[in-house]
C-alpha cells in the first residue's frame, strides 16, 4: 500500500530544514561569500525571507510586489520563523489539492507551487549552509524531490545566460552516484566542491 504524502507537511520539513541552518549563523558570518556569487550570506538570507513572504502572498490568491520586501533585520532566525509558519497557515488554510495558482507567467495546480517551492528553500538551505562551513549531510529524502522537480521544471531557457538573466547558471557535471546535495547543487549550477 503506498503512503501518501502530505505536500504541506513536506514543505515545513524543507522550512525547518532552512530554518535550523540559519539559525547557527553567526553575526561575523554575514558577509561571507556563497554560492549564489551575488550574494553574500546576510543578502542570500534576506533573498530566502523575502521568497518566503513572496510564497505567502501567492499561495493566498494575491500577486506579490518586489516593494513588498522587507529587510530582515537583526533576528534573522525570529523573521525567517515568523514567515515560514504564516506561510504554513497559508496553504493550510487556503488548500492544496485540486487547487490552482496564478503567477506572474500562467496558473499553475497548487501542488506545483508547493513542490516548487520546497525545491527553493532546500537548494536555499544547502547554499547557506556551504557558505557558513555547516554541514551539507541534510535531509536526502528532501533533496530528492527538489532535484526531482528541477529536472522536471528548469529547462534550458532558465540558465543564466546573455539574454535570460536567470538565476540559474550551467549544470555543473557531477557523477550520479554523488551525494544527493552535491548532485542536487549542481543542477541549480553550483559547485558543490
Amino acid at each position: 500500500m503506498k503512503v501518501e504524502h502530505d505536500p504541506i507537511d513536506e514543505l515545513s520539513r524543507a522550512l525547518d530544514q532552512t530554518g535550523a541552518i540559519i539559525s547557527r549563523v553567526r553575526p561575523d558570518q554575514a558577509t561571507l561569500p556563497t554560492p549564489c556569487t551575488s550574494w553574500d550570506v546576510r543578502a542570500l538570507v534576506q533573498h530566502v525571507v523575502q521568497d518566503v513572504r513572496h510564497f505567502t502572498v501567492t499561495a493566498s490568491g494575491g500577486m506579490w510586489n518586489r516593494s513588498d520586501a522587507e529587510d530582515i533585520g537583526d533576528d534573522w532566525t525570529g523573521t525567517y520563523r515568523e514567515a515560514a509558519d504564516s506561510l504554513i497557515a497559508t496553504w493550510r488554510r487556503e488548500g492544496v489539492v485540486g487547487r490552482m495558482v496564478k503567477l506572474p507567467f500562467g496558473t499553475v495546480p497548487a501542488d506545483w507551487c508547493v513542490s516548487q517551492e520546497i525545491a527553493d528553500f532546500v537548494v536555499h538551505g544547502w547554499d547557506v549552509a556551504k557558505a557558513t562551513r555547516q554541514s551539507t549531510d541534510l535531509d536526502p529524502e528532501l533533496g530528492q524531490m527538489a532535484l526531482d522537480w528541477a529536472r522536471q521544471n528548469l529547462g534550458p531557457q532558465f540558465r543564466r545566460n546573455e539574454e535570460s538573466g536567470s538565476s540559474f547558471g550551467p549544470e555543473v557535471p557531477v557523477p550520479e552516484t554523488a551525494p544527493i546535495y552535491d548532485r542536487l547543487a549542481a543542477f541549480f549550477g553550483r559547485n558543490p566542491d
